[in-house]
This record gives C-alpha cells, structure tokens and sequence, in this order.
C-alpha cells in the first residue's frame, strides 16, 4: 500500500521542519518555475516528485530546481535506462530473476532503505549493463513510489561485489560511471551511505573512477570493505552477508513479483515521469 503524505510535521534535515504551509508554498513556488521553464510538461494532481526534490534539498529551492531539472533531463536523455521498462520483456525477467538490485523489506535503526546492489550478479557476456542500470531505477522508482519516507530518511545501499570479473569491470567504461554517479547525485532518494562490500584488490582502479566524478559529499559517503558490511548491528542482513534475515533468492522472488504487480505505474511513469 502507498503511504501518504504525514499530517504532522517531518523533520528533513538540517533542522528543517516541513510543515504543511512550507510544503505547500514551495511545492507551488518550484511548480510555476518548473512550467515557466518547460511549458510541455504536464504535472499531475498528486504527483509527489517536486516534494521528493524539496525533501531531498531540505527545502532549498534553487537546489530543488537545479537537481529537479537534471533528473528530468536525464530522463530523456538515457532512453536506454529510462525507455521500454515493461516487467514481461525477456531480458527484464531474467535480471528480475537474477536478483541485481534487492531492497530489504526491514528499515535499518535509523529508519533508513537498505538495499542491496548485486554487481556481479549478471553474466556480462549475456546481459547488458544498461539493462542492469534499467531494471534498479525501476525498482528505485517503485520504492519511492510505494514508501515516501524513503524521500524523508534516504537510502543506504549495499554494493556486493562478491565474483566480480574482468568482464563486469569492463562493462563500466568511464562514461557509464559517470552517468551512473550523475544519476545517484540528483535522484529524490537523499543517498546517505555508498558500501561497497567483498571487493577484491584488483576493482580498486574502477572504484577510484567511480569517486573521481563524485561530489566531495559523496565521497565522504562511500566506505570500501574487503569483508562484511558495517550495517550488521543496524539492520538484519540477507544471509548472503552474513545475516540471518532473507536470502537473496527470497528477495528477488518478492520484488520480481512486486515489480510484476505495478506494471502499470512503469507504463505511466514512462509516459509521464510526474506519476511519481
């Protein structure tokens, strides 16, 4: 079930309280600038994404605009993430399958999602990495369209890096790396914490381009571990991590069949991006 917008005042940072009149007024504010700028656009009634960006940017409304604007260019731009996202497609199956991006059903303690990123998870040389990137903005998408506290709390994700190859590593040119950060850095899903976790010494060279286009905020975000994660007190991690909570095939079964279940709001959001 969605959750709706709380009556009581949330707190989104910084010391920032959204109250209703804040939220309100600034959405209405970033609203008349945003069809001043794009007059094509078409915003629904109950569209959340504006106040995903004002939660995002505690409030600062030239940095809503600037990160709002980027996101909708990317999403015409990156047609290859943001185009033909229907669950049924074949090659959506098989990464639904696979399991490549896994939210965990449990909040951590500070009532942030975690999820769990499946680097290696996929076979290079059958599955595109732009298919891959694809199928975790769907379930990005889905997560902030089901539960709109992550908008309040953000996102903690989990890179498992655990079989990496050669073949993964060179699916990552430069150029993707940085659509990728450009991408994370102005989604409405406030990421508070980067883990990439079992990394072997030989992705170190494109972990390091991965933090070269980061923001220096960004970086201080990132932690790298040869072993387990540093969430295992704050959450209860799958049991491929050493946890005792669902494994991974579980988890994928779930959300391949949430995503299945929502296949109407991929069509609408895909059409319009302000169904959100």
């Amino acid at each position: 079930m969605r959750t709706t917008t709380p009556e009581e005042p949330v707190f989104v940072g910084n010391g920032v309280e959204e109250t209703a009149e804040l939220r309100t007024t600034s959405i209405a504010t970033v609203t008349r600038w945003l069809l001043d700028e794009r007059p094509d656009l078409v915003i629904p009634e109950g569209s959340r994404l504006i106040l995903y960006f004002l939660r995002t940017t505690k409030y600062d409304i030239d940095k809503a605009k600037r990160k709002l604007m980027t996101f909708l260019n990317n999403r015409q731009k990156l047609t290859e993430w943001f185009k033909d996202r229907d669950p049924f497609r074949p090659e959506i199956q098989e990464l639904l399958d696979i399991g490549v991006f896994l939210p965990l059903q449990q909040k951590d303690a500070q009532n942030r999602q975690v999820v769990i990123i499946r680097t290696a998870a996929h076979d290079p040389e059958k599955h595109k990495q732009d298919d891959v990137f694809k199928v975790d903005k769907m379930i990005l998408d889905l997560l902030m369209y089901l539960d709109e506290t992550v908008s309040i709390n953000g996102v903690v994700a989990i890179f498992d890096m655990q079989g990496v190859t050669l073949g993964h590593a060179l699916q990552l040119t430069p150029s993707m790396i940085k659509k990728s950060v450009e991408s994370w850095e102005n989604y409405p899903c406030k990421p508070k914490l980067l883990e990439f976790v079992n990394v072997p010494v030989h992705v170190n060279v494109v972990l390091n381009v991965f933090r070269s286009f980061m923001s220096q905020k960004m970086r201080e975000r990132v932690i790298i571990s040869r072993k387990s994660s540093s969430l295992d007190q704050s959450v209860t991690l799958p049991l491929e991590l050493g946890g005792n909570g669902e494994s991974y095939y579980e988890l994928s079964e779930h959300w391949k069949q949430t995503v299945q279940d929502n296949a109407s709001f991929f069509a609408k959001m895909e059409e319009n991006v302000f169904h959100l």
